[in-house]
């Protein structure tokens, strides 16, 4: 064999596992009925997905330094490899799989994606930023393990701060125009609110005053545009990247669910850890919102899609204002046709594969999201205030989401058994979010929601609250001992979080966030089932 043939086999070898890592996300229409917009509104919603493209090339950037170079050498390559390597690119935002644990699909890049992003100098280790840190005033220590703020080296390769108003002027100064325009298209006085302000915090770097008026907002078009989640943030979850979620609300289904927000300062006051953790008074305001995407960017489409989420991540207006929950349901719609079903029909026993439902996945999801604004949010360390996020550091995110999922289970139990929640619910709960474990492990658990989903099967597993059947492979739900075992991997997390301890939170994870045999040999038998969806969006055509 030639070294000219060797190499053209190896091509298409690369080629073949790349279409196959692509198939894994299936190709799904993501729109909305616009008809019941206002003229104005119409409008102010090109403006709208207009500006939220632009975030797509500052989220590139946030990735990683390289990445830039590499997408414009990608683009470059007709061959069917280069677009076959550019596809998977522009799914990951990156050339590493963020499905099997980050490994790299392009040669000539780090072999491991860098914790460091590209928030802090790609050659800074944490105890650098650590020394550096205690050398600060308090004003810019905050600033430095702050959202938005990036780390660069100064002429004398000193570390400095770059406030996100200066790195990423070339998008943001652009994309704070398009939201004024908008604004001032739109007839809904809150919608303008927002819109004024976010394009102010562009070139302010204080997103406070426009992160209330976001809570406020009360509008068809609901609009989240900013910097919010620190998961591209490996080295401290300290740093904020940008998204944006175009959508249109739902106004039946969100009236459905305004009921839960009434419920919220019961749940905190039975959270099953001690009292004295808990939090008296919740913010006022914890509006739920069920919406229909019009348009994702930035880290809002990336990857593994969001279903929902729950915002701002603000500590400040989280306990002045609450938190917003909002519901992705026409993303949620497609996942579950996509995905959970056919899932279930492989890795759950036949006898519990009729208990997997929409309603359940939808509101456990809802309750997922309920939950990250309850519980320890500001807390005590050694005297002084600081935060959950602070004091978990690397950790939070994967601690965090394991603690709205499995708190999200107490509560939804808590409802139905204060008749609050049908009853007919605590059949079909159970199972689906086991059937939901395997989907969302799937994701990778290098990811902060697939790792935080490993150590809650696990955890159940020991319980004897999931059962596995040794000689299919299966798995079900065990009635007699779920409700305990939910109740109390609750406690033990919430009191990881009240205390701010990175060394039992560490603990749990090492423990329980892996992969054993049983799973394995499930997700093994899962490989025709797409992992997630690949969205378009004729809308933003």
């Amino acid at each position: 064999m030639t070294e000219t043939t060797k190499k053209e086999e190896a091509k298409t070898l690369a080629s073949s596992s790349l279409d196959a890592k692509i198939r894994r996300f299936a190709p799904t229409e993501i729109t909305a009925d616009i008809s019941q917009l206002s003229e104005g509104d119409r409008k102010a919603l090109t403006k709208l997905i207009e500006a939220a493209k632009l975030l797509d090339p500052l989220f590139l950037r946030q990735v990683w330094s390289g990445n830039d170079a590499l997408l414009k050498k990608l683009e470059a390559d007709t061959s069917p490899e280069g677009k076959a390597k550019l596809h998977y690119f522009r799914i990951n935002v990156g050339p590493w799989s963020r499905l099997d644990k980050n490994e790299a699909f392009i040669d000539g890049v780090p072999h491991e994606k860098p914790k460091n992003a590209n928030y802090y100098p790609d050659d800074m280790t944490k105890e650098e930023f650590e020394s550096w840190v205690k050398t600060l005033p308090e004003a810019e220590q905050k600033r430095a393990t702050g959202f938005f703020s990036v780390v660069r080296r100064d002429a004398n390769k000193k570390l400095k701060l770059v406030p996100y108003s200066e790195e990423y002027r070339e998008w943001l100064e652009p994309a704070a125009k398009l939201l004024r325009e908008a604004a001032e298209l739109t007839t809904n006085a809150t919608l303008k609110n927002f819109l004024t302000k976010r394009a102010d915090a562009f070139k302010s770097d204080d997103y406070y005053a426009s992160d209330v008026a976001w809570m406020e907002l009360d509008a068809p078009i609901d609009v989240t545009f900013g910097p919010y989640e620190t998961y591209e943030d490996e080295l401290f979850s300290y740093k904020a990247a940008f998204e944006a979620y175009v959508t249109l609300r739902d106004e039946a289904e969100s009236e459905k669910l305004k009921k839960f927000s009434g419920w919220l300062q019961e749940l905190e006051n039975n959270l099953p850890f001690d009292p004295k953790y808990r939090n008296p008074k919740l913010g006022a305001g914890s509006p739920i919102r069920v919406v229909d995407v019009v348009f994702n960017s930035g880290e809002g489409n990336r990857g593994v899609q969001t279903a929902a989420y729950n915002l701002p991540n603000d500590e400040r207006v989280v306990k002045e204002k609450g938190s917003k929950r909002v519901m992705l349901k026409n993303v949620q719609e497609a996942k579950f046709k996509q995905t959970l079903i056919p899932i279930s029909k492989v890795v759950l026993e036949p006898a519990q594969q009729a208990d997997v439902d929409f309603d359940s996945f939808f509101t456990h999801i809802l309750a997922h999201e309920l939950m990250h604004g309850l519980g320890p949010q500001v807390i005590k360390v050694a005297g002084k205030e600081s935060s959950v996020r602070q004091q978990l550091k690397d950790l939070y995110s994967a601690i965090e989401e394991a603690k709205a999922d499995i708190t999200g289970l107490w509560a939804l139990q808590y409802l139905i058994d204060q008749n609050k929640v049908d009853k007919k619910m605590e059949r079909t709960l159970y199972t689906t979010f086991l059937a939901s474990v395997f989907r969302s492990v799937r994701f990778g658990i290098t990811e902060a929601h697939g790792k935080g989903v490993a150590l809650q099967f696990n955890y159940l597993l020991d319980e004897g609250a999931f059962k596995v059947n040794e000689a299919n492979g299966t798995f079900s739900v065990d009635p007699a001992k779920i409700k305990d075992a939910v109740r109390k991997l609750t406690g033990e997390i919430l009191t990881i979080e009240a205390e701010g301890s990175y060394d039992k939170a560490k603990a749990m994870l090492d423990k329980y966030a892996i992969i054993r045999p049983a799973m394995q040999k499930a997700l093994e038998k899962l490989t025709d089932v797409p992992v997630d969806i690949e969205p378009n969006f004729p809308l933003a055509r």
